[in-house]
């Protein structure tokens, strides 16, 4: 009855918020392929541009703690349908830009509008999955960010060439893409359910088992420790969970903000419509290992070391793309699909640690300051882009940067006790903040007692 319980609630609620996640990040990322026709249209350098496609993380960081805290008062369903709405909307807005300020003022304020729904979704899938099912459950919905430049970079590059009503094709990117959010945003009012004892469309006995599974795992984190809001804000592994998390997602939006204008460049006669095309390959194949990688992360059950796997393979197939890039197309391509491959992976077996010991408020805020801490790395990353870009007038430089934030973020990672499986135990003493500087000392020889 549990697995026929499982498979009923994944099919429920896992396609929905794949959907959601889709249509979030394309009004995210669909910035990258409109640069392509809008930074000449409207004067814009790298730099600005870089800024730009930053800024939106910065809203992101100030609303994502209270977003979220916010989300456990009212529910997810209200919440969720808070987001869409004034997102689509701010999205929307995007095509009336006409200086930098106004780009960075737009950008900014989407963020904000977006700000805790990516962790809301995290912590609210906790409410329905068993922490050993939760790796790949996180993972089946954050596929839905390569999915998205699967299905949106054709579409996205197509659009570029429209001009109607006086608009250009980059504006119509922006308004027909922000579309679905306000739609989305009607139909999760209807559609979400907050918790699993008001779930209709489970019979009262597959009611009840769910109720209990949770129940059962509630019961299993609690042996391990409870936190309270301000403990989880103050865990040593929190606090390292939001570094390597900011080192990644840097070399995350760095290359994903700026892999249509690498890729043009591979050819500079190359049209914006091939471009869409080439781009789709490699987030196709990233779709398909973050899936392997989570699936086989919950077999094992073993978090960590898949994690750093997958940061060093980024961080590989990101150096290689600057040396050999000149080697053919084909090699180029090939090598940002291994970077894209790794920094996707990584997705599943990472949220499913934070969420294998914390619980309620303190899980629902330590998970918005980790996603919050590590996302102003999406500053980081395509600002630094753009700055070194116009500072040197070559990528090649930015990408080695984004790569050595990779590293970094999975040599960060052999530091992390708690490695989200089920036989970690570690005490409330032993998970202060305060330890945290003098541990640091005898961090590397104190890895293997922490490995168990």
């Amino acid at each position: 009855m549990q697995q026929k319980v499982v498979k009923k609630v994944f099919f429920r609620i896992i396609p929905f918020v794949f959907i959601l996640y889709i249509t979030a990040f394309i009004d995210r990322v669909n910035v990258s392929f409109a640069a392509l026709s809008m930074n000449h249209a409207l004067g814009f350098s790298s730099t600005v541009y870089g800024a730009g496609a930053g800024v939106f993380f910065l809203g992101y960081f100030l609303m994502e703690v209270p977003g979220n805290l916010i989300m456990t008062k009212v529910g997810a369903r209200i919440w969720m349908t808070r987001i869409l709405v004034t997102w689509g909307i701010i999205s929307m807005t995007t095509a009336l830009v006409k200086t930098p300020g106004q780009f960075y003022v737009v950008r900014f304020l989407l963020g904000m509008a977006e700000a805790s729904f990516s962790p809301g979704i995290v912590f609210y899938l906790t409410h329905w999955f068993r922490a050993r099912d939760q790796a790949k459950a996180v993972a089946f919905y954050i596929t839905a960010m390569p999915a998205c430049n699967v299905i949106a970079s054709p579409i996205s590059a197509a659009l570029l060439g429209v001009t109607w009503l006086g608009f250009g094709g980059w504006q119509w990117l922006f308004i027909l893409e922000g579309i679905p959010a306000l739609v989305l945003g009607v139909v999760t009012f209807f559609y979400l359910t907050d918790i699993p004892e008001q779930a209709k469309w489970l019979t009262s006995e597959e009611r009840g088992v769910l109720v209990q599974m949770m129940q059962d795992d509630k019961a299993a984190k609690s042996q391990r420790g409870t936190y309270n809001l301000r403990q989880s804000f103050l865990d040593r592994d929190v606090l390292l969970l939001s570094v390597i998390y900011f080192a990644w997602m840097g070399g995350l939006y760095g290359i994903t903000m700026f892999l249509p204008i690498l890729v043009k460049g591979l050819q500079s006669a190359m049209s914006n419509q091939t471009v869409g095309y080439l781009v789709m390959l490699p987030y196709l194949a990233a779709f398909i290992t973050m899936i392997l990688v989570s699936i086989h992360s919950d077999k094992v059950n073993e978090r960590r070391y898949h994690i750093m796997a997958c940061m060093l393979v980024s961080a590989i197939g990101l150096a290689g793309s600057v040396y050999l890039s000149t080697v053919s197309i084909f090699v180029a391509m090939a090598l940002y699909a291994v970077a894209l491959m790794g920094v996707n992976a990584a997705f599943g077996p990472f949220w499913a640690i934070p969420s294998s010991f914390l619980q309620g408020a303190g899980a629902a805020g330590a998970i918005a300051m980790i996603n919050s801490i590590g996302n102003l790395g999406g500053f980081a990353g395509p600002y630094s882009m753009g700055y070194i870009r116009d500072a040197t007038g070559s990528y090649n430089s930015g990408v080695l940067f984004l790569s050595g934030g990779l590293v970094t973020a999975a040599l960060l990672m052999m530091m992390v006790r708690r490695s989200g499986t089920a036989e970690v135990t570690i005490t409330p003493e032993s998970k202060s903040a305060h330890t945290y500087i003098r541990e640091t000392l005898n961090k590397f020889s104190a890895f293997h007692s922490y490995s168990g």
